[in-house]
């Protein structure tokens, strides 16, 4: 027997449609059912690709005794997080104040109204390691609100205020500038481990915001020290068993302060976040090492998480064949067996294999020396254990893709999308490569196609099907990917696109009286709080990526009132971002560029001429965190921005110009000319 959840697209909710539990979506028939029988609302989110919320349902939501006191007590409604961010954000808030913590399987008890009053994350089906039991609790919340309804509205109205209280920021006269900056990233490196690298201890998430300020603050403050910060926690990630050593990408987090053992959840954001940061780490190092991790992560998403028609999907799920990490782990028999003893000796010492095994008598790979070190420990020439290691990595591969794999969610998601396409735009601008301009062009097409209705965007699309307006996070994401787009190919038209698709952001999203972003849209469903999320999760806020494509709409566009929007949304926010750096990284970013501004560069050439070709590739294999960038063809006879009337080739070559704060350099056509105007 199923349940309503059959009907739904969200492979999350699909998954408990067997459950003997009488779900509902989230939806006006769960709710009027709640208000028609005074039944209290037991609220259930999760996401496919976490694996406590597979053990929740395995423990309690396929328990029909669990059930049946559901069913008999609660309205029951289930929420997949990847598609309702902004029901998942509220209740999150609400879990948080009363618990301390948040985090997945999140379990909400809410009043007919859709007010909390209770709840927690996972919770196991009896008591256990001082948590109460989910069957147990729900008869105690349940007599609570039959019995004591006083103290239930009690806690109903002080959550409400201080939900109230949380979306209305108090903020500053004056933006932070550019010393907020290294304000922040000096506070933040107090919790940089230095051994293994990543801000704080177990568990380790990339907090790929943070170390994108560091290098921001090395070129500020011309302070290696946040360079190498960045540089050594992104080596000891991507030589972790956080990173997919055989099929490239990043699981979510590692439960251990060593990057050892992940959570095997491989998420479309994660990685989508992570290419970039890479990238500019190659930028400033110059080590290749950096790009082949971009470039592997990358190979994995086209290869895992793309669909036909150019859209990427959200998620690969932690487990297979109802275990957490089988498809990734390895016994040291098994490798030996297909490598055989010359090659399955050197891999084995390479990536940590042994017959104890790291991981639950199993191996997680990780490299556990340079290559170098291993040539010289097996006596062998550097270029053989090269080639060696690349056969066996070649090997594992083909064996592993044998294994069931883990579960796939298909469905697409605009604002992950938007992330995914910015990090194909920067590969292709670094690398020149087509394949990777291709892709992100395809998703774009995909996007416009499928999730795009004028000016409007649908968050979630699943076997052909859009739906659910679009959030913050949607429009702000798919904006910044179409600024990087254009940066890429430059094709006028995706910068275009960019800027229709920031006035709808603030025709539809704007707060007229106090300022910023609300997630939701004006024409959205009410829910019991309009948020205006700035706080960083595991992808940037909404806001904080809307005012920097606010900063970079000014400068390509030359209208103040993007300017001014931003400016609104960094005071409003100012006090927040001293007080709590680690959380507002990303508008910390903003603020860096807003303080700092961009290094508008604009070369001007014959686009097929292989000299403008050489030195745009030059201008782009440089570490410029602000700037824009234009190619101008001398022929093209459309009209210029005012800085750059007049401004042509010097002898016939190609030629650039860099503006800053409204005045341009004089031209240059020479790399020790152009490279210092770059670096300034």
């Amino acid at each position: 027997m199923t349940n309503r959840l059959i009907h739904e697209s969200s492979p999350y909710l699909r998954q408990h449609a067997d459950n003997p539990v009488d779900w509902y979506p989230w939806g006006e028939e769960a709710f009027a059912r709640a208000r028609q029988e005074n039944k209290p609302i037991l609220l259930s989110v999760g996401y496919s690709a976490c694996h406590w919320c597979h053990v929740m349902e395995h423990e309690s939501f396929e328990d029909a005794g669990i059930a049946a006191v559901m069913n008999a007590h609660f309205v029951n409604i289930k929420v997949d997080r990847e598609e309702r961010p902004d029901v998942d954000h509220i209740y999150m808030n609400a879990v948080q104040m009363l618990t301390g913590r948040g985090g997945w399987p999140m379990t909400v008890f809410l009043t007919p109204e859709g007010k909390p009053f209770y709840g927690g994350t996972y919770f196991p089906p009896e008591d256990r390691h001082g948590m109460p039991g989910f069957r147990r609790l729900l008869q105690a919340i349940a007599q609570a609100y039959r019995e004591k309804p006083d103290d239930v509205q009690q806690t109903v109205g002080q959550l409400m205020e201080r939900l109230a209280a949380l979306e209305s920021p108090r903020g500053v006269s004056t933006a932070p500038g550019g010393e907020a900056v290294l304000e922040a990233a000096a506070q933040l490196a107090r919790a940089y481990d230095p051994q293994y690298g990543g801000i704080g201890q177990a568990p380790k998430f990339p907090n790929s915001s943070v170390f994108d300020l560091f290098l921001r603050a090395a070129q500020r403050a011309h302070d290696p020290r946040y360079a190498d910060m960045t540089l050594h926690t992104l080596r000891r990630m991507a030589q972790g068993g956080i990173y997919d050593q055989l099929g490239g990408g990043f699981h979510r987090y590692s439960v251990d302060e060593r990057w050892l053992v992940p959570h095997f959840e491989k998420m479309l954001y994660d990685n989508a976040q992570l290419v970039p940061l890479y990238l500019a780490a190659h930028q400033v190092s110059g080590e290749a090492f950096f790009a082949t991790i971009a470039r592997q992560t990358l190979d994995y998403v086209l290869r895992e998480m793309r669909h036909p028609s150019g859209g990427f999907y959200s998620t690969q799920d932690a487990d297979s064949e109802g275990v957490e990490g089988k498809f990734f782990v390895w016994d040291e028999r098994e490798v030996m067996d297909l490598l055989g003893d010359e090659i399955g000796s050197l891999a084995c010492r390479y990536w940590d294999i042994t017959a104890a095994g790291n991981f639950e008598h199993g191996n997680i790979l990780h490299v556990t020396l340079e290559i170098e070190q291993l040539a010289k420990l097996f006596g062998r020439p550097v270029d053989l254990v090269r080639e060696q290691l690349d056969r066996a990595r070649h090997v594992l591969f083909a064996a592993r893709e044998q294994r069931v794999k883990p579960g796939l969610d298909t469905k697409v998601l605009t604002a992950w999308n938007g992330l995914m396409i910015s990090a194909f735009a920067k590969a292709a601008e670094l690398f020149d490569d087509a394949g990777y301009r291709q892709a992100a062009l395809d998703a774009v097409a995909f996007t416009e196609r499928e999730l795009q209705q004028g000016d409007r965007l649908r968050s979630t699309w699943k076997d052909g099907v859009a739906k659910l307006n679009g959030y913050l996070d949607d429009y702000a994401f798919l904006t910044a990917a179409l600024l990087d787009v254009f940066e890429a190919v430059q094709d006028r038209r995706h910068l275009d696109a960019a800027v229709r698709l920031m006035d709808s952001t603030l025709a539809h999203f704007w707060d007229a009286s106090a300022g910023g972003f609300f997630f939701t849209s004006d024409d959205h469903e009410t829910l019991i709080v309009r948020s205006k999320p700035a706080f960083d999760g595991s992808i940037p806020s909404g806001n904080s990526m809307s005012a920097l494509n606010l900063l970079r709409v000014f400068h390509y566009t030359g209208a103040a009132a993007y300017r001014d929007r931003a400016d609104v949304i960094l005071r409003l926010f100012g006090d927040s971002m001293r007080s709590q750096p680690f959380g507002f990284a990303n508008l910390l970013a903003a603020v860096d560029y807003s303080a700092n501004g961009p290094h508008e560069i604009t070369l001007v050439g014959v686009r097929q001429n292989p000299e403008t070709t050489a030195l745009l590739r030059r201008i782009r294999s440089t570490y410029v965190p602000n700037r824009t960038l234009m190619l101008l063809d001398p022929r093209d006879p459309s009209p210029r921005p005012p800085l750059l009337e007049g401004k042509g080739q010097v002898e016939n070559k190609p030629t650039v110009y860099v503006c800053r704060d409204r005045t341009c350099s004089p031209p240059a056509t020479r790399w020790d000319e152009i490279d210092p105007l770059l670096r300034d």
